[in-house]
């Protein structure tokens, strides 16, 4: 545009009338001139911003201000005399749907000034101007912007926003990336940045700190352009915005293009309906009982609306705004603490607004039924997609590669990349160098993602919680295998695989020699439990001398299927008769893996 606009300008009259034409008819809404003269709805808003006038992308612009921006764009108008149909069509489409306002969640760096911004933002633009007013931290609020409404998400950062994500909550419009101008693009940034990328949201760059001496704008902006975050300025699509949280510079321009951002999303929500959102946070209050903040999605939440969230109901008896403050009814994309329930939800959670208490009793024996109220999110494992790829049914593999070193990341990630094909697409969504962490595993469940490490092994809390949650992670040493088995697994043709898995360890107390029946070892389980259909491991000296099955597992004079920590029991192996006080037992059961 800037090339036509210079054509324009340096040849005089002549250009002018070489400029192509646009028709105008006598009203034409934004986006309808944007689609017409080729150009960002984005530039067109921030030219009427220049020309004084406030606009989103569906407003109407009447003839004149429209062919002020066509001539400011390097065009020239024509006037069309046709009857205005735009208003109507518009409005038949979306009868049920009306606009909301957009809901942010800020993400980056631990120290690149997330909640310094949040605080700013807070303290400078509250709605209703009440500031000295908030009480309590709900973890989400609600600004004004010339009239208009924001809703921030306080969250801690990505893995709030992803954990939300995996229990099938899409609660943010847009994130904003917080990178300070000083310091520059951490492994955290990134990690932040490939949650948004993950969620599919829209992204904002705030560049914070600009006030600072050591301030380097363009060299922020050049780690993110190798990230493939291209800014506006530099032929990206991405908004750049420097703010300095601290000295609360650049707040109102951070604000004004959120707004320009979420005009082009055109949010809707439907508002004539029962209420539905999703749980941000939940606690035990001592004095008030059960208390949750939610958002709603659709629908308007009022007071003595019957609720249920996964297998917990309640009755809402009092709701609260972020200030603390008693509301009546809270609409979409508005955050609100309601009291009611009868126990804790669980954060991410969906809630939904039912007829009565019949309906909610009714619901939640359902979601019990199936599981809902427990976290849903499952990841994929490789064997799953070799099966799913015999069927041909799976068309995207998002892998999360850990590895130890970060020269490794490359290498593996461009080979894995390489397996793609017209049928199956491999995405590479995340990489890192260091232990797999519970950040990656919570990716892996909102993503159905398979977790895939080179030399790299994961932290307790992830092995956890990728237990309790299905994720599948393989750990290879060597990269041929790695991508041999992904390989494998897209063309369908992995074969399972076998680990053993210790379930019980018991230390031999005396033998008894119980004539042809050979011996049996009298043994206390000192971790997990001894099971009758275990394989078992003979230990002594710290090698493994012997192999074999259980044939016999008594208490006592009773036959048990399994002994637990801490009891004595009568150990008999199928082909091994040369127990020594103090051998150890490892009972194992073999188990396919993922």
């Amino acid at each position: 545009m800037k090339n036509k606009q210079d054509q324009a300008g340096s040849t005089g009259e002549n250009a002018k009338q070489a400029a192509p034409q646009i028709g105008l008819p006598p009203v034409i809404t934004v986006k309808q001139l944007a689609d017409q003269m080729g150009v960002s709805g984005i530039e067109i808003i921030k030219q009427l911003m220049r020309n004084g006038i406030m606009a989103n992308i569906n407003q109407s612009l009447d003839y004149e201000a429209a062919a002020k921006l066509v001539t400011d764009f390097g065009f020239t108008a024509k006037r069309l005399h046709i009857p205005v149909h735009g208003k109507t069509s518009i409005a038949a489409k979306g009868a049920k749907l009306h606009s909301r306002p957009p809901v942010i969640t800020i993400m980056g760096h631990v120290d690149h000034g997330k909640t310094s911004l949040l605080d700013a933002i807070r303290q400078t633009n509250v709605a209703g101007g009440e500031a000295g007013a908030i009480t309590q931290h709900i973890g989400a609020y609600q600004i004004e912007m010339k009239g208009r409404k924001i809703t921030f998400l306080d969250t801690p950062g990505h893995e709030a926003f992803t954990a939300m994500r995996a229990r099938g909550a899409r609660a943010t419009d847009i994130a904003v990336l917080v990178v300070a101008a000083d310091d520059g693009v951490m492994p955290q940034t990134i990690e932040a940045l490939d949650h948004a990328r993950a969620a599919g949201v829209s992204i904002v760059v705030a560049l914070n700190k600009i006030d600072k001496p050591d301030a380097n704008p363009d060299r922020i902006k050049q780690q993110l352009a190798d990230l493939g975050v291209l800014i506006e300025e530099w032929g990206g699509d991405i908004i750049c915005v420097p703010v300095s949280a601290k000295k609360k510079l650049g707040i109102d321009d951070l604000l004004e293009n959120l707004l320009l951002v979420a005009d082009m999303l055109e949010l809707k929500a439907e508002w004539d309906c029962p209420a539905e959102g999703v749980v941000i946070e939940a606690k035990l209050d001592k004095n008030r009982g059960p208390l949750a903040t939610v958002l709603i999605q659709k629908g308007v939440l009022k007071p003595s609306d019957n609720i249920v969230i996964g297998t917990v109901a309640g009755k809402i008896k009092a709701m609260f705004n972020y200030a603390g403050k008693n509301i009546r009814k809270a609409e979409p994309a508005t955050p609100a603490e309601i009291l009611g329930m009868n126990s804790v939800p669980e954060a991410g959670e969906i809630f939904q607004v039912v007829a009565g208490e019949k309906e909610a009793k009714a619901l939640v024996e359902k979601n019990r039924d199936s599981g809902i109220g427990a976290s849903s999110a499952r990841g994929i494992s490789l064997t799953a997609v070799a099966a799913q790829a015999s069927a041909g049914e799976i068309k995207d593999l998002n892998i999360i590669l850990k590895t130890d070193v970060h020269g490794s990341i490359e290498p593996i990630k461009d080979s894995l990349e390489r397996l793609s094909s017209d049928k199956t697409r491999v995405k590479v969504i995340h990489t890192g160098s260091g232990s797999i962490t519970e950040s990656d595993i919570l990716l892996a469940m909102a993503s159905k993602a398979v977790i895939v490490g080179f030399n790299s092994k994961p932290e307790p809390g992830a092995s956890k919680l990728a237990e309790q949650e299905s994720i599948s992670i393989r750990q290879y040493s060597v990269i041929y295998k790695l991508i041999e088995d992904v390989e494998k697994a897209l063309k369908g043709l992995l074969e399972p695989e076998f680990a053993d898995i210790v379930v019980g360890q018991a230390e031999v107390k005396t033998v008894f020699e119980a004539g042809k029946k050979g011996q049996i070892a009298g043994s206390q389980i000192k971790e997990g439990k001894a099971t009758r259909d275990s394989q078992v491991r003979v230990i002594r000296g710290g090698k493994v001398i012997a192999e074999s099955r259980v044939s016999g597992l008594r208490r006592f004079k009773d036959d048990v299927k399994e002994v637990t920590t801490g009891m004595e029991c009568g150990v008999k192996l199928d082909s091994f008769n040369d127990f020594e006080t103090g051998d150890i037992l490892q009972f194992v059961r073999r188990e396919q893996i993922d």
